[in-house]
């Protein structure tokens, strides 16, 4: 009796140390068409902007989250594919690339669903479907908090035509 506690004791740990690369939210409870909440009255109306809307929830839900300039060399980035239906909420969330870091996949893949729901996209961000997909990129440093690549700002060009020898 004992041995065969231990034995499920193992294969739970062994289960619960298994990566899990992909996490697919619980549903969102059922609603009838005539139920279903109204597409939002304003907001973004393109898909760039709407992600940056996205981001700017997940980083307002997590701690892990720095605000600092990027370090020059970071320890993971990690792609995350989400795909979010009328009402916001994230019907599937999965890694589509990372550098081998499952815990930092764990932390982008939380981070996301812990910000959920999120708003509703526009119909011009929908165009006509059900759902919206899109990749986000999440940037670690080296002590695990990370930043989200939609709110990082541009990086500003060093090139200058006057130290290339350009003349007006």
């Amino acid at each position: 009796m004992v041995a065969r506690g231990i034995c499920i004791l193992s294969v739970l740990l062994v289960s619960a140390c298994a990566p899990q690369p992909r996490i697919e939210p619980v549903s969102a409870p059922a609603v009838t068409p005539a139920l279903a909440a109204p597409f939002p009255e304003d907001g973004p109306l393109l898909i760039n902007d709407y992600k940056r809307t996205v981001a700017s929830r997940i980083v307002a839900a997590n701690e892990e989250v720095f605000f600092e300039p990027l370090p020059e060399m970071l320890k993971s980035v990690v792609v995350l594919e989400i795909t979010v239906d009328r009402r916001g909420y994230p019907l599937d969330v999965y890694v589509i690339r990372s550098n081998g870091y499952p815990e930092l996949e764990q932390v982008a893949l939380a981070s996301v669903l812990r910000a959920a729901p999120f708003d509703g996209p526009q119909p011009g961000v929908l165009q006509g479907a059900a759902s919206v997909s899109f990749l986000e990129t999440f940037l670690f440093r080296a002590d695990g908090f990370y930043q989200v690549l939609s709110l990082v700002l541009p990086l500003q060009d060093t090139f200058s035509p006057s130290l290339a020898g350009a003349s007006n």
